[in-house]
């Protein structure tokens, strides 16, 4: 009997052993052919084919062949549509699926199932993988929390985000979101409240994470402010203390990548510094967000202190 050859069994890159079986390979041939083809074990019962990398997308892939009924959510759903996350750049960390038929998977490691109702209209096909909609990923993220990653997500999917070097338009609506979120499901009432800290004009996940800092520490800053240099030029700001002058600028996770690019950096920071609206500027990398937080908290509030308009006592706005 002629056997069908692997490449053609595969799925995605992904060949389950079961479908090796079922074609007629007998389990001592088939080892031996994967291991001379250079075949690499993604997890029990599923390899990636030769020369390809085994990412989040074979993990995914492996996973769903074998288990049809998970679907791609949460965290791992949010990577595959280009949201932004916290811990998004942590590819080798769980993968994140919701049951739809309500049965843990517990053969399954590094896997974590969230057993939850998913209705049909709120799954589609991406990259050859079931996934959860955008809508219903970032009310999953919204209602399981962390909230600090959940609104760094939402207000990555309802901005406009360069993500991988591309310019990507908002991913749906805050109407749709607002939408998804009806479902009286649990964490839907802690999830309304943390959608109302969403500002979709946010640019970075740094510059979320700021401004939730400072609105825990009770300073609620203008954002996104839009001023005219003394040229006409617009230039618009992160964050603005506008009673005090005091305007706070976020630096993303990329550093400088030429020359010219520093240089372009420094002069738009000299122009703000000659808008009317500032008189003083803080800068903040996002090292500092993340890991130095307390002591931003502290500069902002002892530059409020001593930068307030004359006359009139300094405020959060």
């Amino acid at each position: 009997m002629e056997r069908v050859e692997l490449g053609v069994l595969a799925e995605g890159g992904v060949l389950l052993t079961s479908r090796a079986l079922e074609a007629g390979w007998p389990r001592r041939s088939l080892v031996r052919r994967l291991a001379s083809e250079g075949w690499t074990r993604i997890r029990a019962g599923a390899w990636a084919e030769p020369g390809r990398d085994i990412g989040l997308d074979e993990r995914l892939r492996a996973a769903q062949l074998l288990f049809p009924q998970l679907v791609v959510s949460h965290g791992s759903a949010a990577r595959l549509w280009g949201i932004e996350t916290l811990d998004g750049r942590a590819s080798a960390g769980p993968l994140e699926f919701t049951d739809v038929s309500l049965r843990a998977c517990s053969r399954l490691t590094d896997v974590r199932v969230h057993r939850i109702p998913l209705a049909d209209v709120e799954v589609v096909e991406l990259a050859g993988l079931r996934v959860t909609e955008v809508p219903r990923t970032l009310a999953d993220l919204l209602r399981a929390g962390p909230r600090d990653n959940a609104v760094v997500a939402a207000e990555s999917a309802l901005g406009y985000r360069r993500i991988n070097g591309l310019r990507r338009a908002p991913l749906t609506s805050p109407a749709a979101l607002a939408v998804a979120l009806e479902a009286p499901r649990l964490g839907a009432t802690r999830a309304r409240k943390w959608l109302r800290l969403v500002d979709r004009r946010s640019g970075s996940p740094a510059e979320t994470v700021a401004r939730l800092r400072m609105h825990d520490a009770g300073l609620h800053p203008e954002t996104q402010v839009e001023l005219k240099t003394p040229d006409g030029r617009r230039r618009y700001l992160d964050f603005l203390f506008r009673a005090a002058g005091l305007a706070v600028e976020i630096e993303g996770y990329a550093f400088h990548g030429t020359r010219e690019a520093h240089r372009r950096d420094v002069a738009r920071f000299n122009e703000l510094h000659r808008c009317a609206e500032v008189r003083a500027l803080l800068r903040y990398t996002a090292e500092d967000v993340f890991h130095r937080p307390t002591l931003m908290i502290k500069e902002i509030r002892e530059v409020l202190s001593t930068t307030a308009a004359p006359g009139r006592a300094p405020t959060g706005r």
